[in-house]
């Protein structure tokens, strides 16, 4: 109220000033342009002037609306589009889970310009277009994920690690995984696709390398990092036995150096472990070195009692094989009815040419467990005793048991 009351008195006073000021004559207002000559009254003059101020400012607002009301309507074209990139975006995610990897390309790529997370849609594209077998759009939209969002190397990579080991590209795949993983030594999906690459490669060496990190990082359970080491070092020894035996061929007296220098590099619980030491017994039975295979099961069945192993010691010929006997006779007071202990003591008495005592063993295991492997020991030293009847019955008896034959009747003789 105030305030109105002051622009009604200011207003007054102005216009009580004008009038008086018009009833003196003070003069007129002449400006010269070039050719031209404007003469005005003084108080047309001062009009136009105020007139020309008023219009200024207003034009001066009115540029500053028009951008204003440009930046608005910038806003909502791009909202607009952002709203549609959202709604394509999810529409081509819907296409990519549904197996329609064109229309899933198409809408991601379209949309990844405007949405809110262009590395998403592009990395769904790149795995629409690896569906296709479009590998050279794979590389393109990946280099554009990477260009869209700032620190998305690691994403990007692992991504197209993926694709190719998906796509058995295992070289490129091994190489981008070593890429990722000098940029981050401990990231555990890196290592777990890069074990994945190994394992696929069969590079047994750089995967024994890399469990130490695995087992560390617990990228793997405890079971199946175990059953990982057994697989790899297992494969290590044959390829240890396998260059022992090329070496063999160019020198009979070559030694077993490179397959026992790895057998010391083992892990300690794959020394104890029964599974590897049967591999590694056998091989180094298999490359002659029947004196050491005897030794190394000797002490381990003296701690840790194993079917396998026993049946592998009867095979070998140590040093000295009457007293390889006997120990296995002091074996068999604490397993009286271990049918594979049996057999191995069979065989052991065929080493000491101990033929009626072979026998009763083979015979004992068999009256226990009903083994192919007992059967023909039994069969082939009856044959060499000159019982070639009771031979072939045994025979006869263990192809009817491993063919699965029933009980039918037979024609005498």
């Amino acid at each position: 109220m105030i305030r109105l009351l002051l622009i009604v008195l200011l207003a007054l006073l102005i216009g009580t000033g004008l009038s008086l000021g018009l009833q003196y004559d003070l003069g007129y207002i002449r400006i010269s342009l070039g050719h031209y000559l404007i003469e005005t009254n003084f108080w047309v003059g001062l009009g136009l002037i105020v007139a020309l101020i008023v219009l200024t400012v207003l034009t001066i607002n009115l540029i500053r609306r028009l951008r204003t009301s440009t930046g608005l309507v910038a806003g909502w074209i791009a909202r607009g589009n952002e709203r549609r990139a959202r709604r394509r975006t999810t529409q081509g995610l819907l296409a990519l889970a549904e197996g329609n990897w064109p229309r899933a390309r198409k809408l991601l790529t379209s949309s990844a310009s405007h949405a809110d997370t262009p590395l998403i849609n592009y990395l769904a594209a790149a795995q629409a277009s690896f569906e296709t077998g479009d590998h050279e759009a794979v590389d393109d939209l990946l280099r554009k994920a990477f260009d869209s969002t700032p620190g998305s190397d690691m994403a990007v990579g692992i991504t197209q690690a993926q694709l190719q080991l998906a796509g058995n590209r295992l070289e490129q795949a091994l190489a981008t995984l070593v890429r990722l993983r000098k940029q981050s030594p401990h990231h555990p999906f890196v290592l777990k696709l890069l074990k994945n690459t190994y394992l696929r490669l069969e590079d047994w060496r750089e995967l024994s390398r890399l469990l130490p990190e695995l087992r560390k990082r617990s990228v793997l359970s405890e079971a199946e990092l175990n059953d990982l080491e057994r697989q790899v070092w297992h494969n290590l020894l044959e390829r240890a036995a396998e260059d022992c035996r090329r070496q063999q061929k160019q020198d009979p007296d070559a030694s077993l150096e490179p397959l026992t220098r790895l057998w010391d590099e083992l892990p300690g619980f794959l020394r104890r472990d029964e599974y590897t030491i049967r591999d590694y017994a056998r091989l180094l039975a298999s490359l002659g070195d029947e004196v050491q295979t005897e030794t190394l099961l000797r002490k381990v069945l003296r701690n840790h009692w194993s079917d396998e192993l026993i049946n592998l010691y009867g095979r070998v010929k140590g040093q000295k094989p009457d007293e390889q006997l006997l120990l296995a006779e002091q074996w068999l007071k604490d397993r009286p009815n271990n049918p594979e202990l049996l057999l191995a003591l069979g065989r052991l008495s065929l080493r000491n040419e101990l033929w009626g005592k072979a026998r009763e063993y083979f015979e004992t295991s068999l009256r226990l467990k009903r083994s192919r492997e007992a059967l023909a020991e039994l069969s082939r030293l009856n044959a060499h005793m000159g019982e070639e009847e009771a031979s072939v019955k045994l025979l006869m008896q263990g192809l009817a048991k491993d063919n699965g034959l029933p009980e039918l009747p037979m024609p005498r003789a």
